[in-house]
């Protein structure tokens, strides 16, 4: 589906940052957008002729977003730089709010959603997304049977990973690590749950460590 395809997308070079808070660009989430579905549009609500509802003198703007035949809706108030509520927004206010708030609802397709989630990479890094067709869920819940020597192999595996996770000096040393051990991770997840989880929990930390 759509939504599983942008939320493994990173879009995490392209935000900036403003008091303390993450910021993806409207301009490229939406090329990435039209990236995704050719036919993506948005539509902004109008409130007795101006593009912003009235809430005791300050705005609250509404965009709908439709892509892949879905149509979601986002909201969100007209606010200055510490994210406080304008009174009596002008034009310019409004108009910034107005890209915020598409940028936000197409984060409601899974498009930088891990931005508003307080993470800095794609979810499919820090927990894989799940797959929501029937025959793959069946798929997930069948229980295999390992061989001694099988699951002797995989925690060697595991362990190797995690041992050379050390020498990982970036986040994106971190990110180039884990695409290019998908396949033993896969595995992993799959056979070894528990094992699953602490080399998650490792490449979490190991994240924390080399941002400082």
């Amino acid at each position: 589906m759509l939504e599983h395809e942008l939320l493994k997308l990173d879009v995490s070079g392209f935000t900036e940052k403003k008091q303390g808070l993450t910021y993806l660009s409207w301009a490229h989430a939406w090329a990435h957008a039209l990236k995704a579905d050719p036919t993506a549009n948005f539509h902004v609500h109008t409130f007795d002729g101006r593009a912003y509802m009235d809430v005791n003198g300050t705005g609250i703007v509404w965009v709908d977003v439709t892509m892949g035949g879905n149509t979601r809706t986002c909201w969100l108030p007209v606010m200055n730089h510490r994210n406080q509520p304008i009174q009596n927004p002008d034009a310019f206010q409004v108009n910034t709010a107005i890209m915020r708030c598409l940028t936000k609802c197409l984060a409601f397709f899974g498009l930088g959603l891990n931005i508003y989630a307080g993470e800095d990479l794609p979810l499919s890094f820090d927990e894989e997304v799940k797959e929501e067709k029937k025959e793959e869920k069946k798929e997930e819940k069948k229980k295999v049977e390992l061989s001694a020597q099988e699951k002797d192999d995989l925690v060697l595996i595991g362990d190797t990973l995690l041992q050379y996770l050390e020498i990982q000096r970036s986040e994106s040393d971190l990110k180039s690590y884990w695409k290019s051990n998908q396949g033993h991770i896969d595995k992993i997840k799959a056979l070894l749950p528990d094992l699953y989880e602490i080399i998650v929990t490792k490449f979490k930390e190991a994240k924390e460590k080399v941002n400082g």
